[in-house]
């Protein structure tokens, strides 16, 4: 599909379904529009229970790719084995560089203290990028309040010849909190010590009361994002 067509798929799939969110906009999507094409992809960190537990609801199966960079948090490796189990998810699909492309690129596992941005596309964008390759769409946990690079984040997106879903995009951090409580769903167990926003372990910190949520991510830094949602080639317009 050429990027205008995809453009205009973006459009339309906002015309159609741009009054839902959440569960109500992931179902049509899931059963109809992108059925067999489409996938989650998770970090497992604090608010990543709301849409596993809506796919859940819709079709445990579906694929869940989560990216594995080999520098997480243990809490994160066993809170994803929790969600996995209680959410009765049968396709999470681990994503992690190979052993050989360690070797090559971060051999004594230190990039991330010389280069953190050539650390994010190694373990990251590189990894996630050959696992989306079979999907026509994915489906992500963005929300508007998040940060202010996420203020006019809509709910679909056409970025690097496919489409990025964004059902949480006007959820706020109450609605968040809210939907937890509701269905009684499992807290990150790194959250009560004050990790609001959970990346990997050497460049997360905690997040002092009144600060942005992802203040906490690459403390210091004028770095926002890792990478996975900062496009090659966005064609929105």
């Amino acid at each position: 599909m050429s990027d205008k067509a995809l453009a205009a798929k973006a459009r339309d799939l906002t015309a159609a379904y741009g009054h839902l969110e959440g569960e109500a906009l992931l179902r049509p999507l899931i059963e109809g529009v992108f059925k067999g094409k489409l996938a989650l992809v998770s970090s497992f960190g604090t608010e990543s229970a709301v849409l596993l537990h809506q796919i859940a609801q819709i079709d445990p199966s579906l694929p869940v790719l989560f990216v594995n960079t080999r520098k997480l948090f243990g809490e994160t490796l066993r809170y994803r084995r929790t969600l996995e189990q209680r959410l009765g998810l049968t396709g999470i699909r681990e994503l992690s560089p190979t052993p050989e492309a360690e070797s090559d690129h971060d051999k004594d596992g230190m990039l991330w203290r010389a280069d953190n941005l050539a650390c994010c596309d190694f373990r990251k964008v590189k990894v996630l990028d050959a696992g989306l390759a079979p999907f026509d769409a994915w489906i992500t946990g963005r929300k508007r309040y998040q940060a202010t690079t996420r203020i006019e984040l809509p709910l679909f997106e056409a970025v690097d010849g496919k489409i990025k879903v964004n059902p949480l995009a006007g959820w706020s951090r109450t609605d968040v909190e809210a939907y937890l409580d509701r269905y009684d769903l499992p807290r990150h167990p790194l959250e009560e010590d004050g990790y609001l926003s959970i990346g990997c372990m050497p460049c997360t910190d905690r997040v002092a009361p009144g600060e942005d949520i992802r203040a906490g991510r690459w403390r210091g830094q004028e770095k926002t994002e890792c990478g996975i949602h900062l496009p090659l080639s966005p064609i929105n317009s």
